[in-house]
């Protein structure tokens, strides 16, 4: 068993729960979280932008600019077996792909074990 975890837009939350069950992946957990991609504004270009007064020379407004706002997002953690791992990957990046930054990732990981917590016992992964 395998656990996908997808940081997508907030926006793309209904596409993507309808997306996942029509293929098959009925079952997942989707929760709000911020976050940031690697993109950094250049200090330089910040700078700029704040003396010329778009944004004010404060703490608040060093905050609204991208170097170090974050950004609302959801996170999906699905688990699938092995060999349906890359069919709940395209369906998320079908549903999800824009072609601009801030789409979103997608990481795989192992899933070791799975416990009930209705029985308190070790389930078969």
């Amino acid at each position: 068993m395998k656990e996908i975890m997808a940081i997508v837009r907030s926006t793309k939350v209904g596409r993507t729960k309808n997306a996942l069950a029509a293929a098959g992946f009925p079952g997942f957990t989707c929760v709000p979280c911020l976050g940031r991609g690697k993109k950094l504004m250049d200090p330089g270009v910040l700078k700029l932008i704040m003396e010329s007064g778009e944004l004010p020379l404060t703490a608040a407004g060093e905050s609204m600019t991208e170097a170090s706002r974050l950004i609302p997002k959801r996170l999906f953690n699905v688990i699938v077996e092995d060999e349906r791992v890359r069919d709940a990957v395209d369906v998320i990046i079908a549903v999800n792909s824009s072609g601009h930054p801030g789409d979103g990732r997608i990481f795989v990981l192992p899933v070791t074990a799975s416990y009930s917590v209705r029985l308190g016992a070790e389930t078969e992964v």
